[in-house]
């Protein structure tokens, strides 16, 4: 079994990306911590194999506690965290993170960055030496975080409903959106709906006059 310590300042995301490892196969959580310095106490005394790693920490940041595991622990780290700017995107790149994971995702975002970490870790232990081409497979393409959706509906759509949607800085409705992008209301809205159960948007409710409230969604 691979072990992994999941680090994450929110005890329920903490748990929700626990219960991500341990539906994959061949993976086991070890030890959760919710600050930097556990990070580092229990990187020390359960030696894991990869530490899931949060940024915004409430003493110690991700990026020190990066440091730190590089200059003191045989690990390997995949950021997991809220941060977008480019600066902590290249620090976390200069210090040497196998991947990069943008909250909120699902969980087939994290299963394919796990299984492609086991992956190589299969492949070098079947090596003693390492010619070029088992170093161009070790450092070649990595997983991507792919999106999952939904049967019926599509990748193209999904962006285009994005776009509507992060342009509309008060909001729209599902019959709004159905006009900006051109596609059907009932399907706008189930594109609408997907990302409010993935958590990019939120919805609420519009009451007018007589009949159900209107439900409008804004990009979160």
């Amino acid at each position: 079994m691979i072990k992994v310590l999941v680090v994450d300042d929110d005890f329920m995301v903490a748990k929700v990306h626990s219960g991500y490892v341990t539906r994959t196969e061949g993976f086991a959580v070890v030890g959760v911590a919710h600050t930097g310095a556990d990070a580092l106490r229990l990187a020390r005394e359960l030696k894991p194999d990869l530490v899931l790693l949060d940024v915004y920490l409430p003493d110690l940041d991700g990026l020190s506690v990066l440091r730190e595991l590089r200059a003191t622990e045989d690990v390997d780290v995949i950021l997991i965290t809220a941060a977008t700017d480019v600066e902590t995107v290249r620090q976390a790149m200069r210090g040497g993170v196998l991947h990069y994971l943008i909250k909120p995702f699902e969980y087939a975002s994290l299963r394919d960055q796990l299984t492609h970490f086991a992956s190589l870790h299969r492949r070098l232990d079947r090596l003693d030496e390492a010619g070029q081409a088992d170093v161009d497979q070790v450092f070649g393409a990595r997983p991507s975080a792919k999106p999952v959706l939904p049967k019926g509906l599509t990748v193209q759509t999904a962006r285009l409903v994005e776009t509507a949607l992060r342009g509309a800085s008060g909001g729209m409705s599902a019959s709004e959106c159905a006009e900006a992008t051109g596609v059907a209301r009932v399907s706008a809205r189930r594109y609408l709906e997907h990302f409010v159960a993935t958590g990019k948007a939120e919805v609420t409710l519009k009451y007018g006059g007589t009949g159900r409230p209107e439900r409008r969604y804004l990009w979160s």
